[in-house]
């Protein structure tokens, strides 16, 4: 069984730690001046991140998860306020990230943190795990007589011990390094960490340690995680809820047992559908994808799906289907035999906890409840 935010561990009521609103985040590719005055070449618009609007409540962790390319680590570096948006906005505890009246640079580092996804490229290798770990007890502020026994009591909490104190990042092992990536941003005390696909380079006997040491933490610390991954086996295992990208856009964005069970979009039915098992009871009718996949400079009209979709129709080459929240069985029931007005709260709730999809095949679903009119 997936984590859910509906066990008790935390309040779904409460605001987001972390949202954003419309977030884009455009990359220009500049043509060469000879390109530009003999060819005619235009400047290029990498669309990395087009439109994204999620919101993280605190202790939640939320799965990102997609094919490589479909603008993940733009987007989790783009909520860390490592990339300015092109458009869009991130707020972190009702705050923007940017604009005249954002939250300080130095303020976000020590609240919002990121582990990367290539733990050696990450650390510097002229510097030991002492400087590396005290630059960030520096930011926190703590004195310096003081840092080596927080960095001590940090890389016993990952799982190293004092004798790693004065060595250099090659002197370790992937998983090594990777944890002290993890007390890294473990030192400026944030509630919050991107976590981008933090076990890729690992072995699985080490993805393992490295998943229940991040469950711990979060437990410990009362952390809120974006994990981003492209193996659906642990985002099952780490995430309460799911959103899956594709080509820039979340497609579909739900609590990670009903993700699974019942998938909305073909996108995500095809991605479950590649997850192996050795369970013959458990194993699904392998979905292949027709087609190439799409570039995010030139992405597709319409639905940005649909050159690889089996089930495209006329309109989804036509229109850009917008996000529905389509209501579970459960909700349904409550709809028909609650009260007609519903609390401003209870739709609030709705929207973090409910199923979002962005797919034409479900506009004509009864008691659906369009993304726009349920925040009205």
């Amino acid at each position: 069984m997936g984590r859910t935010p509906l066990d008790g561990r935390f309040n779904t009521m409460q605001k987001p730690l972390v949202a954003t609103d419309n977030l884009k985040k455009h990359f220009v590719i500049e043509e060469s001046l000879l390109a530009r005055y003999l060819a005619g070449a235009k400047n290029r618009v990498v669309k990395a991140v087009d439109g994204v609007s999620i919101e993280i409540l605190p202790g939640e962790t939320l799965g990102l998860v997609g094919e490589s390319g479909c603008g993940k680590s733009t987007l989790g570096r783009t909520i860390v306020g490592l990339y300015e948006p092109t458009e869009g906005d991130v707020q972190f505890q009702g705050k923007s990230l940017f604009g005249d009246d954002s939250i300080p640079e130095r303020d976000l580092r020590k609240q919002a943190q990121i582990i990367f996804q290539n733990p050696y490229s990450s650390l510097n290798p002229r510097h030991t795990v002492r400087q590396i770990i005290g630059v960030a007890l520096a930011l926190r502020g703590v004195p310096p007589h003081d840092r080596e026994e927080e960095t001590v009591s940090l890389l016993m909490r990952v799982g190293l011990s004092h004798d790693h104190i004065d060595r250099y990042p090659h002197q370790f092992s992937g998983g090594q390094r990777q944890r002290i990536g993890i007390a890294r941003a473990l030192a400026t005390n944030p509630k919050f960490i991107v976590a981008d696909e933090p076990l890729s380079s690992l072995d699985v006997s080490v993805q393992a340690q490295i998943i229940n040491l991040l469950q711990e933490l979060q437990e410990d610390y009362g952390l809120t995680y974006l994990f981003i991954t492209h193996d659906l086996r642990v985002a099952y295992h780490m995430s309460h809820r799911i959103a899956v990208m594709y080509l820039g856009q979340v497609v579909e964005m739900a609590e990670t047992d009903t993700l699974y069970e019942n998938p909305l979009h073909p996108y995500t039915q095809a991605l479950l559908s590649a997850i192996p098992s050795v369970d013959p009871s458990h194993r699904r009718n392998r979905i292949l994808l027709e087609g190439t996949v799409p570039t995010p400079i030139d992405p597709p009209k319409g639905c940005r799906f649909h050159p690889r979709c089996r089930h495209r129709m006329p309109i989804c080459e036509q229109e850009e289907p917008e996000p529905l929240l389509v209501p579970s069985p459960v909700e349904m029931g409550k709809a028909e035999t609650g009260p007609a007005q519903r609390h401003s709260e209870e739709r609030e709730d709705q929207l973090r906890t409910g199923h979002l999809v962005r797919c034409h095949l479900h506009f004509g679903q009864k008691n659906r409840v369009t993304l726009t009119k349920a925040r009205e």
